[in-house]
């Protein structure tokens, strides 16, 4: 047999016996005996074409390189079908791809929450934090809201010891006897850290409140709050403003409208409202204030020496405005055609 008929029956042997491979330990043994640098029976022929008479060896070299690559391009092609996954009993291929799994992400009130605190953390303040179920010392007494005042009406709060009496009268007690509530109000989070730490203080904490408010769309008997304190030498009205302007224009735009209306809470004095233009009227954001003196002296804190403001704003009007949303019940109902927007 000529050198070209040779190389023609190495063609065929190996691609016949790379076919036949049914396993990668099989293909291996077809490669060393076809392919193998060392004995291979391409090695062996690659020998033979000095043997050649020099007017065949254009034609032999192109046949050797032909056969070497269909063959060398055979086995890779069977070494990577080989590595693929069988498909399952039923015909499926599980080689093909998945259906794409729907991500999540973060809910509008969330990613609001986020921002604040990045905004807050750029004015100089900390996050602070504290339970949502407070006992009357922190969620009233402290922050000088008298016993007979109507803001600590039970038809006005959540009190727990109310839904328990039934069962355990002192299963909602803490640990003075004292009745406990679902705050309602972040004050509650700068009693605590006032309790525990000495001027100066910068903290901001936002969480969830509870009021049993009539709900419709600018009201909820659950939402979230911002509250906002800083205390310490020489702090003055001044600095509040100019604090709730910046964090209204950083979130809201340059462009909007603050209205502060005199006010009165108990635990600031002198107060305001902060309200923000809304459907061609006002709509309340929140109240503020400088902190009052009964309220520092609570915490041990020397009000002759050290001034401080406070405020607290409704997270979900704030979000509204910006987005554009005229009912809060919308961000509760979890329709995702709505959340899918944020």
């Amino acid at each position: 047999m000529d050198a070209i008929g040779e190389l023609q029956a190495y063609e065929q042997a190996a691609l016949a016996a790379i076919a036949a491979a049914d396993g990668a330990a099989a293909l291996e043994s077809v490669r060393i005996e076809f392919l193998g640098r060392k004995h291979g029976r391409l090695r062996e022929l690659q020998t033979l074409l000095g043997q050649v008479e020099p007017p065949q060896r254009p034609a032999v070299g192109k046949q050797f390189n032909d056969a070497k690559s269909k063959v060398e391009g055979a086995f890779e092609a069977r070494k990577q079908e080989l590595a693929r996954p069988k498909s399952v009993a039923s015909g499926v291929d599980i080689t093909l791809p998945g259906t794409p799994l729907a991500l999540g992400r973060k809910h509008p009130l969330t990613q609001t929450i986020d921002e604040f605190k990045d905004i807050m953390g750029r004015f100089g303040f900390s996050v602070a934090d504290g339970p949502e179920l407070e006992d009357e010392w922190h969620n009233f007494e402290a922050l000088n809201v008298p016993e007979d005042h109507p803001a600590r009406d039970p038809l006005d709060n959540f009190y727990v010891a109310a839904a328990a009496a039934t069962a355990n009268a002192g299963a909602a007690k803490d640990g003075n006897g004292r009745p406990v509530l679902l705050r309602s109000q972040t004050s509650t989070v700068q009693i605590r850290v006032m309790e525990r730490q000495r001027p100066p203080v910068r903290i901001v904490c936002l969480g969830r409140v509870y009021r049993p408010d009539t709900i419709d769309a600018t009201h909820s008997c659950m939402f979230h709050q911002m509250e906002g304190l800083m205390v310490g030498r020489g702090v003055t009205m001044a600095h509040l403003k100019t604090v709730i302007r910046m964090l209204f224009t950083a979130y809201l735009g340059h462009d909007v409208s603050i209205r502060f209306r005199p006010s009165f809470f108990p635990f600031t004095e002198p107060s305001v409202e902060v309200d923000i233009p809304w459907e061609g009227g006002w709509l309340e954001m929140g109240g503020a204030g400088m902190v009052d003196p009964h309220v520092l002296e609570a915490v041990q804190y020397d009000p002759e020496e050290f001034t401080g403001f406070a405020f607290g704003f409704g997270i979900e009007r704030l979000c509204m405005k910006r987005h554009a949303i005229t009912d809060i019940r919308r961000f509760y109902e979890n329709d995702l055609r709505f959340l899918r927007q944020f």
